[in-house]
């Protein structure tokens, strides 16, 4: 069985930064895309950055500038540095990832979320 657990949310006031952890476990074989996902209340859930497994990166235009998205493909895991940060970037953060499991099934799996609250 393969799993994401994040770590890294938190409450942090306007302007602040915030670093997420995302790491996969599991009988893996390889993993491709990595990503990061939030969902305000109230809201859809949007993508925010992703990485493939060549370093390429994808970002909402919403953060661009402000964040960054990595990854340590030795750790199979992935990290979201947010520095500059809004109220409006207050969300439960979903970890994604699209892997071959160690059975080599496609899987897509997600973590369990991790609340980040931006607030003074």
């Amino acid at each position: 069985q393969v799993q994401l657990v994040e770590s890294g949310g938190g409450l942090v006031q306007p302007g602040g930064s915030l670093r997420l952890s995302c790491a996969a476990s599991g009988s893996i074989f390889s993993i491709n895309a990595m990503g990061w996902y939030r969902q305000a209340p109230g809201k859809q859930r949007e993508l925010v950055a992703a990485i493939t497994s060549g370093g390429s990166t994808n970002y909402a235009d919403s953060v661009k500038g402000r964040f960054t998205i990595s990854r340590d493909n030795a750790k199979n895991t992935v990290y979201l540095q947010m520095n500059s940060l809004k109220p409006e970037d207050t969300a439960v953060y979903y970890c994604n990832t699209n892997l071959r499991a160690g059975d080599l099934r496609y899987l897509e799996v997600w973590g369990q979320g991790t609340l980040v609250t931006v607030s003074s």
